[in-house]
């Protein structure tokens, strides 16, 4: 029986960390020149392997490993990453499939018993356009073209036309939907990117699914004003009524048992010598809870409403994404903790709050589990985000007993 080796995966990351971060952490934003470089990191590696490997119309990067029965199983990550991000947030979930591919190909000497791919979503993270998912949910089928044609980056530069740098055509996007034709089960391995796990002291949990999100653009439109010759009490402050709703969101969080966050904030016309006439914010909204979630957004309008009415403003509100909770396979997450008990004594099951592109797959109908690794003081998004190397090696382990569980699951 061969096994894995997670050492190699350790230093793979520690090689990828060099290869496309700074001082300030990971710079592998999506579909820049950094992300370029990482995409070919793998590539490299994947040519040691019998695999097909290609990119299909959305930029997802594919390896197929193909096997007796045309029925696959999906090992999933991404290696893009926010702005000075962390050096293990995505791209765990990638390198720790390709060891996992590595020991089924030398296994089953370069052909298992069902079909074993590895998949890079392209921009997992948002962080570039404001709409996360994008590769995913392009092979889940929950893609629109004209409203993801209007996305900018905030210099200006359209998703069409970067998409355009590295060879894909935002048109064709949605035909990476036919990558999923024959997926029987999907597997994704991830940091916690909160302090659960930590707080119970256990390296390892198996994932019940991800929660619903809401995200919408709210726009204050007030009067801008010299702010030396206006008085204070006729002043249309458009960033008074976003200021009163940051804090408001809070208090809905609190009512309904969910989380909001305020995490952009645009003024115009942005000069320390006027007052604000137009204060445009983005609202990010989650609950495991469909209809918990959906009232937190009626009310988050309303409070809106009520704010920019009280400071002589008005109000208007965009839509830029949403995804309802979404429930993993019962029985692969029962696989997933008898995984995990296979290397550490004690399991622990918990939703995830940020998002996944596991989260678009199983949308899509496929069979899907996540598996967590404990995050050191739960930080993500950070250059400080970090795992205890022996943590990194038992998360390899666990995800490769998955594997070879999923695979007996879909022969049977």
């Amino acid at each position: 029986m061969t096994t894995p080796n997670p050492r190699r995966t350790i230093d793979e990351l520690k090689a990828l960390r060099a290869l496309t971060g700074d001082e300030n952490g990971a710079q592998r934003v999506a579909f820049t020149d950094k992300w370029v470089a990482a995409r070919e990191f793998l590539k490299e590696r994947l040519a040691e392997l019998p695999v097909e490997v290609h990119t299909d119309p959305a930029g997802n990067l594919w390896a197929t490993l193909r096997g007796d029965s045309e029925r696959e199983l999906l090992i999933g990550g991404h290696l893009d990453s926010v702005p000075n991000g962390g050096w293990l947030d995505g791209c765990l979930n990638v390198l720790a499939g390709l060891e996992v591919l590595r020991r089924i190909n030398a296994q089953y000497g370069g052909k298992p018993p069902v079909t074993v791919r590895l998949v890079d979503w392209a921009d997992e993270e948002g962080a570039r356009f404001g709409r996360s998912l994008y590769g995913s949910s392009a092979a889940s089928g929950y893609f629109d073209v004209d409203q993801m044609a209007k996305l900018h980056d905030r210099d200006g530069v359209s998703l069409a036309d970067a998409l355009l740098k590295v060879g894909v055509t935002l048109a064709d996007a949605p035909q990476a939907q036919a990558e999923l034709k024959h997926a029987a089960a999907y597997l994704e391995l991830h940091i916690e990117q909160g302090p659960v796990l930590e707080g119970l002291r256990l390296p390892l949990g198996a994932v019940l699914g991800t929660v619903g999100v809401e995200r919408h653009t709210i726009t204050f439109h007030g009067q801008a004003a010299h702010s030396g010759s206006t008085p204070m009490n006729v002043r249309r402050d458009a960033f008074l009524a976003a200021g009163r709703f940051g804090q408001e969101i809070y208090t809905l969080a609190e009512r309904y048992g969910g989380v909001c966050t305020v995490g952009s904030v645009k003024t115009l016309p942005g000069i320390v010598t006027s007052v604000v006439e137009t204060c445009e914010l983005t609202l990010d909204q989650r609950h495991l809870n469909a209809e918990s979630l959906a009232a937190m957004w009626q009310d988050a309008q309303a409070a809106a409403t009520r704010f920019a009415e009280e400071g002589g403003c008005t109000v208007t509100f965009a839509d830029l994404w949403k995804i309802e909770p979404i429930l993993f396979d019962p029985e692969l997450i029962d696989a997933c903790e008898a995984s995990i008990l296979e290397v550490v004594p004690t399991s622990h099951r918990l939703p995830s709050g940020p998002l996944h592109d596991a989260a678009e797959v199983a949308r899509a109908g496929v069979p899907t589990v996540m598996l967590f690794v404990q995050s050191l003081r739960g930080i993500s998004h950070n250059k400080i985000e970090d795992t205890l190397e022996e943590h990194l090696e038992l998360c390899v382990l666990a995800l490769d007993k998955l594997a070879d569980k999923a695979v007996a699951w879909i022969k049977r």
